[in-house]
């Protein structure tokens, strides 16, 4: 039995795709009229001929016409009976500045509010577009903010009338800069006529919608000024382009030539599929036969894809992960759940799924884990997901489509929160922390999240797959950092996501935030060259997060052209300023603010400066959390509270783990062991300031360079290489409290090479941090107190001067050990120490790591 229309399922919106009841609905559309007025004013054709063009658009393989004009009732009936949705644009005045005038803006909220209730609830009804390529003469004279606010306002009066209606509005080049937050997906009219401008530009557009489906709303080409065989070529490779660019579909415009507008019948050009008089044109055919293929083109080859999920303890969501990953739209691949250790029902629910591969080993950790699925694979390419996260069906799809397509090494992409997750998954989702991908241009990575990534097995392989060290995260971060240090790329797939179940506890996700903390520590120690002096990371992308972080500092610059004429209008958006994070962390806290709590119970007078301190880090997280894009289904009364408490807790818990893993992990590595054992017995040499080796014939300096950081490598020192604006070749890392910075400089003589390697040390941040608050709280006391007497006074700096002279000697033992270092690697290249004076005088014991 028909269901009545009301009661039939409605197109909602799948992560970067659209889904009809059980199925995703892929958009395959053509514009359709305006018309000629009827006898009843309205801009559409008769009824029946309108049921002749839908039986004509249905035998086109189109599901959706999009018009631009709100319908009468009978005309979305007649679409519901033959199959189609409608896209509806809803005009009114957008060429005049209606910003300007209550009266327009109101006439435009009446005209969209009017079009809601006239479409609501109506199954035919796809989404309503609440305004359609508005001037971008007006945009400039309104300003783009202004313009966007009051889109996002149309959108609010459409939900407040049917709030399962998907709304959208129509943008295109010239617009492409207006950023809104309320729409449900992102639609962009695009005309180029050239396949890899298309291309490119399709992919910015990905970046611009982010988690929200993107849809060409209208492209084209002209029967009259192109000629039809020119329109056939054309048209069938831009059908083909969107959708390998993994767009949610496409709108051809348009479906006849028959076009009416500005009170007149348009007869100087051809659009049209088929003519005035409805007669199919052989670009029909071609649309035709590429919507029968769409979204699905041949990819170039069908190489085997092992897909690889290492869990432990993953039970509470492994049976919707398994249940996804057999149902993908792949011909060849398999799936190896790597079983870490896990004491929960990992392996029962694995057993109902007979074609998954099981492995069990101990618990050896994330990274081992999928080493070992590494290890199993009979895939030429080897992708990942974890037990958490369940695959869209054409992941894999767009994954391979994307790789096959490119010189990547790897590719990942988007991670997004299940529609049935928990309002606290939610509110995490858009707190810090999260799992989020580093974008260096529209498709190339920085770093990709390993809930979401694929590689090349030869790659992983090159670099032997993952560092075991890293047990719970930090693993995909190393892994991307290797990749590009070999001179590889790796891509980002804008359609080939995966459904990622946030942590449902505070206490889930503060545990999660402890492991990146720890997982921060060693990746510190692998990587120092991406980490500044303050052991922050060094991105030289953008980071894509749900987790609004930073302020925008600078106003966002939009290039306009000459006179605003630009066809392409894009937005430079400055990164955001971090510099306020800081009042959010823990150095913030136990520099600035404890201290001025402590001192303030003897010196009543800071308690004030000791409050506002506090009061400036609960309002910074009171702001997050009112700036943060909670999902409108998934808010409750305290969903902004936790928010703003989790941006409280999150960078103290983090920086908590991952100074505690820095001062848990030995910073000399054994072999630097063997060396202070061995100099501390021989007396060793003095620490001096440069050391200089002799070679009989030609030395490169840069193999000197080259060996010396090898063997660092090898040995396990912690060393950051000069990245073209340092002074210095090699920044060596000591104990906790000491670095050195190494430089090289080759003499040439008539009968040999004379290296000179000069050694600068300086305390290490710890030491500086430690000396100077130390410092810092003495002079407090010292100049608050009435109880300072002069032997008190000298205790205080005896003690400083005790703790320099440790730091000092820090330091000397650093530059002997790297002296040492450098004369074994001198042995192995055949040079010869060339003594100094100062070299020969008797040294003090060298300390190990404190």
């Amino acid at each position: 039995m028909a269901q009545p229309p009301s009661h039939r399922p409605r197109v909602t919106v799948d992560g970067k795709f659209f889904r009809l009841g059980e199925k995703k609905f892929v958009v395959k559309g053509v514009t359709y009229g305006p018309f000629a007025p009827s006898p009843e004013g309205e801009p559409f054709a008769s009824r029946e001929q309108t049921g002749r063009d839908f039986t004509q658009v249905r035998e086109l393989g189109a599901n959706l016409v999009r018009i631009y004009a709100v319908p009468p009732r009978w005309f979305l009936d007649l679409a519901e009976a033959n199959g189609l949705k409608v896209l509806v644009d809803v005009p009114w005045a957008k060429h005049l500045c209606f910003l300007d005038a209550d009266r327009t803006r109101q006439q435009a909220r009446d005209t969209v509010c009017a079009a809601a209730t006239a479409c609501a609830a109506h199954p035919a009804v796809f989404a309503l577009s609440v305004v359609n390529e508005i001037p971008p003469d007006v945009v400039r004279w309104s300003g783009a903010g202004a313009v966007a606010a009051f889109i996002d306002e149309l959108v609010e009066i459409v939900k407040a009338v049917d709030p399962e209606c998907l709304c959208t509005f129509a943008s295109f080049p010239p617009t492409e800069y207006l950023r809104t937050e309320n729409l449900d997906f992102v639609t962009f009219n695009v005309y180029l006529h050239q396949q890899r401008p298309l291309e490119n530009y399709l992919h910015r557009l990905q970046s611009i919608a982010e988690a929200r489906p993107l849809l060409l709303g209208e492209f084209g080409v002209d029967s009259i000024r192109e000629g039809e065989a020119r329109k056939c070529e054309l048209l069938g490779w831009q059908i083909e382009t969107v959708f390998r660019c993994g767009l949610a579909g496409a709108i051809v415009y348009s479906f006849t030539d028959d076009w009416f507008k500005d009170d007149q019948q348009v007869h100087d050009w051809g659009f049209g599929l088929t003519t005035r008089n409805r007669q199919a044109k052989e670009s029909f055919a071609i649309v035709q036969k590429a919507f029968a293929v769409a979204p699905y083109f041949p990819l170039p080859s069908t190489p085997k894809v092992s897909v690889v999920v290492a869990s432990y303890d993953g039970a509470r969501t492994l049976k919707a992960c398994l249940e996804s990953l057999e149902q993908l739209n792949y011909p060849d691949y398999e799936v190896i759940l790597v079983d870490d250790g896990s004491t929960d029902s990992t392996a029962q629910i694995t057993a109902l799924f007979k074609s998954v591969r099981y492995i069990r080993q101990e618990n050896e950790g994330l990274s081992a884990a999928r080493n070992t699925g590494i290890h199993a694979a009979t895939g030429e390419i080897v992708a990942f997901t974890d037990s958490d996260c369940r695959a869209d069906e054409d992941w894999l799809y767009y994954l391979v489509g994307d790789l096959l397509h490119s010189k990547y090494a790897g590719v990942g992409g988007h991670n997004f929160l299940p529609p049935e997750d928990s309002w606290i998954a939610a509110a995490v989702m858009v707190s810090p922390g999260g799992p989020a991908h580093v974008m260096l241009t529209d498709r190339l990575a920085e770093h990709i999240p390993g809930c979401n990534m694929a590689f090349y097995k030869w790659a992983l392989n090159e670099i032997n797959g993952f560092d075991p060290v890293f047990r719970q995260a930090g693993d995909d971060v190393d892994v991307c950092w290797r990749l590009q240090q070999r001179g590889y790329r790796i891509g980002f797939s804008h359609a080939g996501f995966v459904w990622h179940y946030r942590r449902s506890t505070v206490r889930a996700y503060l545990k999660q935030q402890r492991g990146y903390g720890e997982a921060e520590a060693l990746l510190v120690r692998r990587h120092p060259e991406y980490f500044n002096s303050f052991g922050g990371s060094i991105w030289h992308g953008r980071i894509y997060t749900a987790a609004h972080i930073g302020v925008s500092v600078r106003r966002p610059m939009i290039y306009h052209g000459f006179f605003g004429s630009a066809f392409f209008q894009s937005i430079y958006a400055p990164p955001p300023n971090m510099a306020l994070m800081l009042l959010t962390s823990l150095e913030y806290h136990v520099l600035v603010t404890l201290p001025l709590a402590v001192l303030s119970v003897t010196f009543n007078f800071l308690w004030p400066m000791a409050a506002t301190s506090a009061l400036v880090s609960v309002l910074f997280s009171v702001a997050a959390a009112a700036q943060a894009d909670l999902p409108r289904k998934r808010r409750r009364f305290w969903s902004r509270p936790l928010v703003g408490w989790l941006f409280f807790l999150q960078p103290i818990v983090r920086a908590w783990a991952r100074y505690r893993g820095s001062l848990s992990l030995s910073q000399l590595p054994p072999a630097a062991y063997r060396r202070v054992a061995a100099l501390n017995k021989s007396g060793g040499a003095a620490a001096v300031p440069e050391v200089l080796y002799w070679r009989d014939g030609w030395l490169d300096r840069y193999e000197f360079l080259h060996k010396a950081i090898e063997r660092l490598d090898r040995e396990g020192w912690q060393n950051k290489c000069d990245s073209g604006w340092n002074e210095f070749d090699v920044e060596i890392v000591g104990s906790r409290w000491a670095t050195l910075h190494l430089t090289t400089v080759s003499e040439h003589f008539p009968k040999g090479t004379m290296v000179r390697c000069r050694m600068r040390t300086s305390w290490s941040l710890l030491a500086k941090i430690a000396f100077f608050s130390a410092l810092g709280f003495e002079l407090l006391i010292i100049g608050f107190t009435s109880r300072a007497t002069g032997s008190w006074i000298w205790l205080l700096l005896v003690s400083m001067i005790g703790f320099g002279a440790f730091l000092l000697n820090e330091e000397r033992g650093l530059k002997r050990l790297v002296a040492a270092f450098l004369d074994e690697l001198a042995r192995q290249l055949q040079l010869t120490r060339v003594e100094t004076p100062a070299a020969r005088k008797p040294a003090p014991p060298v300390r190990g790591a404190s």
